[in-house]
């Protein structure tokens, strides 16, 4: 997927509050897309990290990428599974996005996603499972 498709795929499925996030294409490839979480204080709780909520909103649009990617296309899926571990506060800095499918299965997907801080240290790991829909 090119740069623009994946702009376009953020803009046409996404929640507007998941849009705001601003997530970028880094790379894209038919086993993994990288998105780039820009940083920005309005990500941050009051204890002066990045929500997780944010993260595994980056996480879940991340795999929605790399799943689009493997299979050439957007295709209607839902996330069965979100298992995720909050390894490291991030206080600041852009944050990058990979997400990999692990199997393609004719109705269900498994992926795993790392979002590593600026320093390019695991923050965050997450598996994933997504339901193909049709």
């Amino acid at each position: 997927m090119t740069e623009t498709a994946v702009l376009d795929l953020l803009d046409r499925v996404l929640a507007p509050w998941v849009r705001s996030l601003a997530l970028q294409p880094v790379s894209v490839s038919d086993e993994c897309a990288t998105l780039r979480l820009p940083f920005s204080g309005e990500l941050r709780h009051t204890g002066g990290v990045i929500c997780g909520q944010v993260f595994m909103a980056a996480a879940d649009t991340a795999m929605i990428v790399a799943i689009s990617a493997a299979l050439g296309e957007f295709r209607p899926m839902t996330t069965v599974s979100l298992n995720i571990s909050f390894m490291r506060a991030v206080r600041k800095g852009d944050v990058l996005i990979t997400a990999r499918v692990l199997r393609m299965g004719r109705n269900l997907v498994f992926g795993e996603v790392e979002l590593m801080d600026e320093e390019g240290k695991l923050a965050v790991h997450a598996t994933t499972t997504y339901a193909l829909i049709n």
